[in-house]
């Protein structure tokens, strides 16, 4: 029994933290708005470099999605299911999931940024 309590803990650390993100991707989704691009952490930008090279043609490549991102800004929208908390970031003039879209965690908290998506690039990060 003393295995299931930190079992149960956990689930529901999870679920908070899920029930945190979907919370801040509402409150960034709900006027549609568009947001300053804050750029891609250096470490995140390494890894989706050496993606883009390994798997070319399956998703834009990560310097033509910056650019496009730094010419329209970003919006925060969601996953086919909301409740999954699976929360994305596309360029605003795009709505293609699949292709054009990055994780909370993978965009820079160093820049000058909204406080909200601060808090959603570090809620994805938990």
């Amino acid at each position: 029994m003393s295995e299931q309590m930190p079992n149960q803990f956990e689930e529901e650390e999870k679920a908070a933290r899920k029930a945190k993100l979907i919370a801040l991707a509402e409150e960034l989704n709900s006027g549609q708005e568009r947001f300053p691009f804050p750029g891609v952490n250096p470490e995140s930008y390494a890894k989706l470099k050496a993606s883009d090279e390994q798997f070319p043609g399956y998703v834009t490549p990560i310097d033509e999605l910056i650019k496009r991102f730094e010419k329209e800004g970003c919006k925060v929208v969601f996953g086919n299911d909301k409740e999954s908390g699976n929360v994305f970031i596309l360029p605003s003039g795009s709505d293609d999931v699949e292709r054009d879209s990055l994780f909370p965690r993978h965009l820079d908290t160093s820049a000058n940024i909204n406080e909200t998506i601060r808090q959603l690039i570090l809620a994805n990060k938990e």
